[in-house]
Formats: structure tokens, C-alpha cells, sequence
């Protein structure tokens, strides 16, 4: 496999400009220009997508980094770790969201009540 970064772009499902910025970041190894053109192989589209992947489940790019080391090294204790705690982080925003939603639903269900006076929505917001 020999991709062109548009070719290796498409095919992790992202822009040039994405790729470039995770070769600024560290994560993507930048290739040689053998001939004047960047070639990129099955290894890279591979790290891309474990990039990608670990972005969307919502590691920092720190993070992600330090799981690309991992990889190699089979640590499986601090790979377990650094779900763990991303796990903990998600469930810190459920529960906010949460509330936001309940607290939300609540002000709704007193605004559609009364159509006197100020919305309950909007004066909530104002202070």
C-alpha cells in the first residue's frame, strides 16, 4: 500500500489538514519524500484510525499518545487505567448533563403552566 496523504486521509476518514496537524502533535510519524511525494503505508492508516477511534471515546491527545506507547508495550494495567479514568470522566458529564436535562424539563413544564408574567425559562437565565 502506498497512499497519497489525500488517499491516507480518506482513508482514515479526515482531512489533509488533520493529518498534518497530528504529525505537528507527534502522533503520525511524517514519511520521507522519496520521489518529492509523501507516501503512507497499512501501519499508518492503521495508527490514524486508532486515533481517530480514541478521539471519538474522548481521549485527549496526551492521552492518545501515551496509548500509542502503550501499544507497543503491551501495558495492559495502564492502558485499563486510562479507560478507567476517561469512564470516570464520562459519568462526571452524564450526571451533569443529567441535571441540566431535569433542571431544563422542570422550567419547561413551568413555562407551558402559566402564560402570565415572564417566561420562567428566560428569567431563570437572567439571574
Amino acid at each position: 500500500m502506498s497512499l497519497t496523504i489525500s488517499q491516507f486521509a480518506d482513508a482514515g476518514d479526515v482531512g489533509v489538514e488533520t493529518v498534518r496537524f497530528y504529525q505537528r502533535k507527534g502522533l503520525l510519524p511524517v514519511p520521507d519524500t522519496g520521489a518529492g511525494i509523501r507516501r503512507y503505508g497499512e501501519a499508518d492508516v492503521r495508527r490514524l484510525r486508532f486515533i481517530r477511534m480514541a478521539q471519538r471515546a474522548g481521549f485527549s491527545l496526551e492521552e492518545i499518545r501515551e496509548l500509542l506507547a502503550l501499544d507497543a508495550g503491551h501495558d495492559r494495567a495502564r492502558a485499563r487505567a486510562l479507560a478507567q479514568s476517561r469512564i470516570a470522566r464520562l459519568d462526571a458529564q452524564i450526571a451533569e448533563m443529567m441535571q441540566a436535562r431535569d433542571y431544563l424539563q422542570t422550567l419547561a413544564s413551568e413555562c407551558s403552566k402559566n402564560a402570565k408574567g415572564p417566561c420562567p425559562i428566560l428569567a431563570s437565565f437572567a439571574g
